[in-house]
């Protein structure tokens, strides 16, 4: 059993957590508030921000040329594709400057970001074990979500973009080079690595629930119900 299949079905749990949280069940049938998936754009625009510098990373790291254009092709498609994707919902949502002017990240955006962060001090195996079940959770979700038909336009490309055919080979090439990376490492650098992917799991549902809750740092401010 390869490596990828392997840490996927450890972490099923933590995917089952997202694909069944009423974040993503809200997208599927259209009755996500709206107020509730601006937050959530909001703080992905900035997680992306990272996450492109960390696909960036990745390419200082890779040991060949080949390696290191296809990882700045990712970051590259990252700011391009993503960003302009959240642009146009910006615009749909009327996020305005002083939307922006208000902005930080809600605690949970910002250890994700940080424990990219902090993963990117290691070698490239590192790097791609943590950001990999973001394009890989997000394409499972969009081949899931594929055939909804939610009543609002937001909605529906949202799940058309993660369920791209352009998307699915950004995907499927990281998987396999994931492989290929973790391929005759030891058992005790394989725990580690599929640690990095388990906690960016966890991240990953946590980001659901973030922008569920609208989290903020304020402690009184949770009460706040994403419905």
């Amino acid at each position: 059993m390869t490596f990828c299949k392997e840490v996927r079905i450890e972490c099923n749990d933590l995917w089952e957590a997202s694909f069944n949280h009423p974040f993503v069940k809200g997208i599927e049938d259209g009755t996500l508030s709206l107020d509730v998936f601006k937050f959530y754009v909001m703080q992905d625009a900035y997680y992306l921000t990272h996450f492109a510098k960390i696909q960036a990373i990745g390419a200082v790291k890779a040991v060949d040329l080949k390696t290191t254009k296809s990882f700045a092709h990712h970051s590259e498609q990252t700011c391009a594709a993503e960003m302009a994707l959240h642009e146009s919902f910006m615009e749909l949502l009327s996020v305005n400057e002083k939307d922006w002017a208000n902005f930080e990240p809600s605690p949970s955006a910002y250890a994700y970001v940080s424990h990219m962060y902090r993963s990117a001090e290691g070698d490239l195996a590192d790097v791609l074990a943590t950001i990999l079940p973001c394009y890989w959770l997000y394409y499972e979700i969009g081949e899931q979500l594929k055939d909804a038909k939610p009543d609002h336009p937001i909605y529906q490309r949202w799940i058309a973009t993660y369920g791209s055919e352009w998307f699915s080979e950004l995907v499927n090439e990281q998987i396999d080079r994931m492989n290929h990376l973790a391929e005759n490492l030891p058992d005790k650098r394989q725990k580690e690595l599929k640690e990095r992917f388990r906690r960016s799991s966890y991240y990953e549902w946590n980001f659901w629930e973030q922008a569920w809750t609208m989290e903020s740092w304020t402690v009184e401010d949770q009460n706040k119900v994403g419905v």
